[in-house]
């Protein structure tokens, strides 16, 4: 079959559709964040991507999705179905499509027993097939792992194949991909993002206060305002900006940054880009020399978990005592005997963390994640606490979420609770 010929790269609007390979992404057994996080960066890239198609592991319905694509597409990547099992199958159905034979490649081989003898291990015969290119394909020049990616001209058309893992298909993307689409698409351009990260206000709340200021930027043009709501992560406001060079897109951003913050209030934003809640609160400890200790109940030691999931925490953060049962919070903590979902307890949760592990700062909570209700307190009720140089503030919710919503949410909302203190 002949495979119909879409519009030559090189064109003022290029498309690149994406094609996720594997049966369990059908069966629901594992959920496609690669072709997500694809589509962001084609868009932060200026290349058009309209379609995004699963294919189970077959022959003929890779195949078809392959041609398909290329009948509407200038580029195609394709993500999974590079590694070294039976069905793995990618890179021959590309063959196919491409109207040609696989050929080993006897550098990819010894990058694979490399790696294997790295660790001490030999490499099995079937991690061969990782080995095999079709003819006229570059492989691809980041190769995080064993599965090299491949770079496939069809006549004025490129098929890219990238492994499945995440963290290598992340890095082959951005290291190989990209760069390779955007010189066959003659896209001189930069295009930016920086992603302002809140708490404290709601999506639609966002978007009526930044309604003037989105109005504005869409007569004007130059940069753009998305938001995407990411749960306990919190709300991103992320900002895009297109310019002719890297010092006049970084320009753009800078200022519209500041617009916005001025707009929705510095308060809010707790971070930039990657920049955690967790982060945040770190930081202000470190700059203002504070230490930070916690005491948990509810979240069962989640919070302490995030905060030493920073790479430096330990410079800060003192430990956590994770008081789960009644007793515990009455013999380490000092917490009164009585009610141990109460303002009474998690302040002295709060002052005990303090105490027992020397810091000067800390967060308390306690509360009742469900599904049963205790002390004749509701499923959802959270008591937190911070306390910051001996000053005691608490607070109680009561969250209409299940019970790893309610843990997640008590996390951040009460790590951002101390950082609006330390802000002052």
């Amino acid at each position: 079959m002949t495979v119909p010929i879409g519009t030559a790269l090189g064109s003022a609007s290029v498309r690149c559709e994406v094609i996720a390979v594997g049966s369990e992404l059908l069966l629901g057994q594992v959920v496609d964040t690669n072709s997500s996080w694809i589509g962001e960066q084609l868009a932060l890239a200026g290349i058009d991507s309209h379609y995004q198609v699963k294919v189970g592991d077959n022959h003929e319905r890779i195949r078809a999705a392959i041609e398909l694509a290329l009948s509407r597409s200038d580029a195609v990547i394709m993500c999974g179905g590079l590694g070294p099992t039976q069905d793995d199958i990618t890179r021959d159905v590309i063959a196919d499509v491409m109207g040609v034979p696989l050929r080993r490649d006897e550098e990819i081989v010894d990058r694979i027993r490399a790696m294997f003898g790295a660790r001490g291990r030999d490499m099995p015969a079937n991690n061969l097939r990782q080995a095999e290119v079709p003819v006229g394909a570059r492989v691809n020049p980041a190769m995080p792992g064993t599965a090299p990616g491949l770079i496939c001209p069809v006549g004025d058309q490129v098929i890219y194949a990238v492994p499945g893992v995440p963290w290598e298909m992340m890095q082959m993307v951005s290291d190989g991909v990209l760069p390779d689409l955007q010189e066959r698409a003659g896209i001189t351009s930069i295009i930016k993002s920086r992603t302002l990260r809140t708490w404290g206000r709601s999506e639609s709340g966002l978007a009526e206060t930044l309604h003037d200021e989105i109005q504005r930027l869409d007569r004007d043009g130059g940069i753009t305002i998305a938001f995407l709501a990411s749960g306990w992560e919190g709300l991103k406001v992320r900002l895009t900006a297109k310019a002719e060079s890297e010092p006049l897109v970084d320009e753009l951003i800078e200022l519209e940054e500041q617009r916005v913050r001025s707009i929705i209030g510095d308060e809010i934003v707790f971070g930039v880009d990657d920049e955690t809640m967790e982060h945040a609160v770190l930081d202000l400890c470190r700059k203002s020399g504070r230490t930070l200790a916690t005491a948990e109940s509810l979240t069962g030691g989640l919070i302490g978990a995030r905060l030493t999931a920073v790479p430096g925490a330990s410079d800060v953060y003192r430990g956590s005592v994770v008081a789960y049962a009644s007793e515990v919070k009455y013999q380490v903590l000092g917490v009164p005997e009585g009610p141990v979902v109460s303002e009474a307890a998690v302040r002295a949760m709060a002052a005990g963390a303090c105490d027992v592990l020397g810091a000067s700062c800390s967060v308390a909570v306690t509360g009742v994640a469900g599904p049963a209700p205790q002390e004749g307190v509701e499923p959802g009720t959270v008591w937190s606490a911070t306390c910051v140089d001996g000053a005691i503030e608490a607070s109680v919710v009561v969250m209409p979420f299940d019970r790893e919503r309610i843990r997640q949410f008590t996390t951040i909302n009460t790590l951002n609770a101390l950082r609006l203190r330390l802000l002052g």
